[in-house]
């Protein structure tokens, strides 16, 4: 029997992007996937073996989907976790547990999850809705996210005092004393069955006005005790957790010094496309390495990177086009990725583009040529 042979048949819920580079990296073991997304036209539809249009959401979709499988996870945590636990309870391995999803699917109980293993976050309550706001003056300037439903930059707003109150969300959602921010950082750590761990070097984000990543740096421009402290509390999120596969621990660098967890990803990440090209494993195939129990791979910085998001462009909404293409494929170390989405609208994620260079400063120069260079049009 081949080594491909033994391992599982693995089903991935969501299909975008992630589920994309995952399926590219599966390829390299010879892996038998096989994908449930919501749109006929997702990234990953004409790369993996077996692809289902399904809603994630829907418990008897995500149900019939996991019982093709051995062993089922995640490019998306917005699932159904009662259909995953039915499929635990039926022998189907499920990678991150149900558990962990369903914590890291409401921001509210992440907090308390952050609170209850003594890993430093920003101070929070809860807000029930908009009039609870009004309650929490001593909190201006503050942050409100929505507990549930808020991904890809949508859910998070700014209320500097009571006049801002009325855009404030009327739903759910927890109110964050705000953190006079230094720095933006993100720590990649991969667990397997096992509980053997490797952390990937932080890396320094710097965000979009949709609250979206607009570019990162790697690894951050950081004091050797905050890369510590980092990756100290990066690894105990994920042994609290007891997590099998990736978390993106994503933290504030406080203006006095501290590092705060500020929101936990069960899956690849967003902060994490560099490493397919600057790292020796990156973390897709990191990822398949922990869930199916291959030996981890090295975390090592191959060379220093800068990642840039390629959004859609505001005022332009339909068949998507690219500008500039030509003039940054000739840009000595950019590597080019576009997801293949059809449609592009304001603000979403497209593609990316990944610069490595042996200098961090010429790296960060050619990614400023990049992001002005390489539009997404309509």
């Amino acid at each position: 029997m081949s080594e491909s042979a033994k391992h599982p048949r693995i089903g991935i819920l969501g299909g975008g992007q992630l589920g994309k580079m995952l399926t590219q990296a599966a390829m390299n073991f010879d892996l038998h996937l096989s994908i449930m997304d919501g749109s006929p036209d997702a990234p990953c539809e004409p790369y993996c073996h077996n692809f289902v249009v399904g809603d994630l959401n829907n418990a008897d979709a995500v149900y019939r989907f996991g019982k093709q499988v051995e062993l089922l996870t995640i490019e998306i945590e917005n699932v159904d976790v009662g259909a995953l636990r039915r499929l635990e309870a039926d022998g189907i391995l499920v990678s991150p547990s149900p558990e962990i999803i369903g914590i890291i699917q409401d921001k509210g109980s992440q907090k308390d999850f952050l609170r209850k293993h003594g890993i430093p976050t920003a101070e929070y309550r809860f807000i029930n809705d908009s009039g609870d706001l009004k309650s929490f003056d001593a909190f201006f300037p503050a942050i409100q996210k929505l507990r549930r439903a808020g991904y890809d930059g949508r859910g998070v707003l700014r209320i500097d005092s009571r006049p801002d109150l009325g855009k404030g969300f009327p739903e759910p959602s927890i109110i964050e004393r705000l953190v006079d921010i230094e720095k933006e950082l993100s720590v990649i750590v991969a667990r397997s069955r096992s509980g053997g761990m490797r952390v990937y070097p932080s890396v320094e984000m710097v965000f979009h006005e949709s609250n979206l990543i607009d570019y990162l740096a790697a690894p951050a421009d950081i004091d050797p005790r905050v890369e510590k402290e980092a990756e100290e509390l990066a690894v105990a999120t994920a042994e609290r957790l007891g997590i099998v596969g990736l978390a993106a621990i994503e933290m504030f660098l406080s203006s006095d010094g501290k590092v705060l967890v500020n929101e936990i990803a069960p899956r690849p990440h967003n902060s994490g496309h560099h490493t397919i090209e600057a790292n020796v494993t990156s973390q897709y195939e990191q990822h398949l390495r922990a869930i199916i129990g291959l030996p981890l791979g090295s975390t090592a910085t191959l060379s220093p990177a800068v990642m840039i998001n390629l959004l859609g462009e505001p005022g332009f909404d339909g068949p998507v086009r690219y500008e500039g293409l030509n003039e940054v494929l000739a840009v000595e170390g950019a590597n080019v990725h576009i997801y293949g989405k059809k449609i592009t609208k304001p603000h979403r994620k497209m593609g990316h583009v990944t610069i490595v260079d042996a200098s961090r400063t010429a790296a960060l120069e050619k990614a400023l040529f990049v992001r002005k260079t390489l539009k997404v049009k309509a």
